[in-house]
């Protein structure tokens, strides 16, 4: 017994040599262990935290199959929806930060869950933003009875009617909600507002007249502004949008305005900057592609593509905003 157990040391003691001697050789010879290959080496988690079939998803799906051609690994969506995002983004969260798992960022569970919930799995510091992909306006659209052609005519009957016109939303505390809210303290006037279980039924009865205007994302809107069964008032981005340049800005007529939906992808926190290098080059060069570009941009979707730090000053920007419609209107959550 005292031989078998001596022949097993040596035994073992040999099989480190030789794999020591292995990885030597590979060193000298200018080959780097599998454990140390460039990154990717194996396939990647592309979390999104919604279900599957909405327009984060479509988005995180036009990026993932260029991206996996690019960095040679298969880049897999996976959708892990609930509690309106914050399930999907804590996976992330706490994540090994190795750029293997990644997340496709929106407002809900980035910046405004954050201002509602009494408590969060995570903030928005054990992220890594990469690049942010899409931004698209909300817009103010109303229902044909309403007696205003601008956002100007709109203030001014909210001014002279307080609380008598009604804005629909899909939720309490969804963009939409913020939105008006923060319309009702910039502007200093009264709105009603009317929270749906969705936007699908918000948009629905506005078109049937039960409520009277609505803040709705622009590709969503845009296709009943045409038929004429809703009015476009405002765009609530900074900026006017190159799908309809000719409506102007909420901003025009009520300073420091800005209500928006946007996409982006990150990773966890810590996650290596040469990783994020990476990742960053790859996706611009996506989101700025003609295929992407010109799907998007017929939708309504104004696309990004920056920079990791210009996608973190926007995320940290958004959260104070909302922080401060938030406490503005004494929003909890349902």
């Amino acid at each position: 017994m005292i031989i078998g157990r001596k022949i097993s040391t040596d035994h073992n003691k040999f099989a480190q040599y030789c794999a020591l001697l292995a990885a030597g050789l590979l060193t000298l010879a200018g080959v780097q262990p599998a454990t140390a290959q460039a990154y990717p080496t194996r396939s990647i988690r592309f979390i999104v935290p919604f279900v599957p079939g909405g327009g984060t998803d479509l988005i995180a799906r036009s990026l993932a199959q260029p991206l996996s051609e690019s960095l040679g690994q298969p880049v897999v969506v996976e959708n892990r929806g609930g509690a309106g995002g914050v399930i999907g983004a804590d996976i992330v969260a706490k994540a090994t930060p190795d750029g293997y798992t990644l997340l496709m960022g929106t407002p809900g569970p980035m910046t405004i869950n954050p201002n509602l919930l009494a408590k969060m799995p995570y903030t928005l510091g054990d992220f890594a933003p990469i690049t942010q992909s899409t931004i698209s306006p909300f817009v103010i659209v109303v229902h044909p009875s309403v007696a205003a052609n601008s956002i100007k005519d709109l203030l001014a009957l909210a001014r002279a009617k307080p609380g008598a016109l009604n804005f629909s939303s899909a939720g309490n505390g969804s963009v939409a909600h913020l939105a008006g809210e923060q319309l009702k303290a910039l502007a200093g006037v009264q709105l009603t507002h009317v929270p749906y279980k969705g936007g699908s039924q918000s948009l629905t009865d506005l078109i049937g007249g039960q409520v009277q205007l609505t803040f709705e994302n622009l590709p969503l809107a845009y296709p009943h502004v045409r038929t004429g069964k809703l009015r476009l008032l405002a765009v609530g981005t900074q900026k006017r949008s190159s799908q309809v340049p000719d409506i102007p800005t909420v901003a025009e007529s009520v300073p420091g305005y800005e209500a928006s939906t946007s996409s982006g992808v990150l990773a966890p926190a810590k996650t290596s900057g040469d990783i994020i290098t990476r990742l960053n080059r790859d996706l611009v060069r996506i989101i700025h592609s003609a295929a992407f570009k010109d799907r998007y941009t017929a939708e309504g979707w104004e696309v990004v593509g920056g920079t990791p730090a210009e996608y973190a000053t926007f995320l940290r920007e958004e959260l104070a905003r909302y922080a401060k419609t938030v406490k503005a209107a004494g929003i909890t959550p349902e």
